[in-house]
């Protein structure tokens, strides 16, 4: 009866760490064939990268960790469902530049986990040195060429059509390396993406011709990537959020600055910042115009080329007379 129970004993004992050796190998990222790479993004915008470079590879699947409509994920706190779902998974595609500020906690619980940092070339250490060695500022200061250098203080790359291209390379790269046996299907789907996005950078070329040099004040830092690529000077930025108040105070600085500096535009994000928006057109004159942070919308393929020509149509619009 002793030798029974010790049998039965050891079986459980050895079926455990089987289990578990499997569990461990599910999540490396060394996928055996047949088998399905899982990847997961952090939130829409890397969500929408991802679709586009793993395309319809077989064999491969694209999960978000949060809801399409959360937006950005400041403070986000992981669930027990994240945590289920970032357990299966094989890669992790985060945005970068401290937006994910629960990646330290991911990457210990999973250590097997592939964690591609789409933004490591943008916000890299190495590149706010050579921007305060050039005489930038890593904070937001203006660079040689009169671009800002946002980095960790502002890590809204993918409003950048620039960053964007350069976050589906890294994106790429870091898929051909966990799934070396798709390496041809990624890069051409990368390609074919890049591709559609030329569209864009042709209607960016041709409204800079309208925006180059006009002063502009932004009520959500988002927008600085994309005024700086209009060649737009930026007078001001209040990041404005569920949480922010504007105070009467402030509100007087922004009204003292627009007719100071001759402002006519102003840009916004509607879902927070048109209360003080338009506060400040009712006193100012200036005109505010509501544009898609593109950290929420529709699943599909093309959301961020739509939303990105639907500002760019907007800016026209703005100072087309």
């Amino acid at each position: 009866m002793k030798n029974k129970y010790l049998f039965v004993f050891f079986l459980l004992a050895a079926l455990s760490l089987a289990g578990y050796g499997f569990t461990r190998l599910s999540g490396s990222g060394d996928k055996r064939e047949g088998e399905e790479l899982v990847i997961v993004t952090s939130f829409y915008p890397m969500q929408i990268a991802a679709m586009n470079v793993a395309g319809d590879c077989e064999g491969v699947r694209v999960e978000c960790l949060s809801e399409p409509q959360t937006g950005c994920l400041h403070d986000y706190q992981l669930t027990p469902q994240d945590m289920i779902l970032l357990s299966g998974a094989d890669v992790f595609i985060v945005n970068g530049g401290g937006i994910e500020s629960f990646l330290d906690e991911a990457a210990a619980e999973y250590p097997d986990l592939v964690i591609i940092d789409a933004g490591k070339e943008i916000f890299s250490e190495s590149g706010m040195q050579d921007d305060a060695a050039e005489g930038g500022s890593p904070a937001g200061g203006e660079g040689p060429e009169g671009e800002a250098h946002h980095h960790e203080e502002n890590a809204h790359a993918w409003m950048s059509i620039r960053h964007y291209r350069q976050q589906i390379g890294t994106i790429c790269q870091g898929l051909v390396q966990a799934d070396p046996a798709h390496r041809e299907d990624y890069e051409r789907n990368r390609d074919r993406y890049l591709k559609e996005i030329d569209e864009v950078e042709e209607k960016a070329g041709e409204v800079k011709v309208l925006t180059a040099g006009e002063p502009v004040l932004i009520f959500h830092e988002a927008y600085e990537y994309l005024a700086e690529e209009l060649g737009m000077q930026v007078e001001g930025v209040l990041n404005l959020d569920e949480e922010r108040q504007v105070s009467a105070g402030e509100l007087a600085q922004i009204v003292t600055a627009i007719r100071q500096q001759q402002i006519r535009v102003l840009l916004a994000e509607e879902q927070y910042g048109r209360d003080t928006a338009e506060a400040v057109e009712q006193e100012t004159g200036c005109s505010v115009y509501y544009l898609d942070t593109l950290v929420r919308g529709e699943v599909r393929g093309d959301a961020w080329i739509r939303g990105m020509l639907q500002n760019l149509e907007i800016m026209k619009e703005a100072l087309g007379g």
